[in-house]
């Protein structure tokens, strides 16, 4: 019974969404990438990551990118690729960490999707990202100081997303459900005309 109730709500999530994609954002680590793609499963939509765009369309690494042209120079080519990638929705978009934290980019989110905030405290963070060491902003120095820098920095903006959801070591199905769950309640997702 709860299987066919889940299934139900992730139909009509599915449909009320239109052509609006679901935007996930976080601080790297939050499982974007792995939860989205469970998401993607779960509502039948394609899942699209926007770093593995950005490096398929430079042909370099997101490490690569920062250190051959800077911090800027990959913001405003994320912006362009995640414009991009919006106009094709409906799909599940995961972000790069700094990306929500430009304005433009938060307001053409917001008029073409719905975003979701994969929110994670500080030790959930660190045993994640501690398994890969791809990750540029933390090799300016202490991993764990610099992530607190940037959860000060940016939990603020994230909180401005539509929908916030605690992304924790559990199994990631759970945080797929409580995401499901939450847009299919939430007022944006039935006020929202189709484009």
């Amino acid at each position: 019974m709860q299987h066919e109730q889940d299934k139900d709500a992730a139909e009509a999530v599915r449909r009320a969404l239109g052509t609006r994609s679901l935007v996930l954002v976080g601080l790297m680590g939050c499982g974007k990438s792995s939860i989205g793609r469970r998401l993607a499963a779960r509502l039948g939509l394609s899942f699209i990551d926007a770093d593995e765009e950005i490096e398929r369309v430079a042909q370099k690494s997101i490490s690569e990118i920062f250190t051959d042209h800077g911090e800027a120079f990959f913001r405003d080519r994320e912006a362009k690729v995640i414009e991009r990638l919006l106009a094709g929705g409906p799909q599940i978009l995961a972000t790069g960490g700094g990306a929500f934290m430009i304005p433009e980019t938060r307001a053409r989110i917001r008029d073409t999707g719905i975003s979701i905030w994969l929110r994670a405290e500080l030790p959930v963070l660190m045993r994640r990202v501690g398994k890969r060491d791809t990750r540029p902003l933390l090799k300016e120095g202490d991993p764990e100081a610099v992530m607190r820098r940037l959860m000060d920095a940016r939990y603020p903006v994230y909180a401005e997303a539509d929908i916030t959801v605690e992304s924790q070591d559990v199994p990631h199905e759970g945080i797929v459900s409580e995401i499901v769950e939450a847009l299919a309640r939430h007022p944006a997702l039935a006020q929202m005309p189709p484009i």
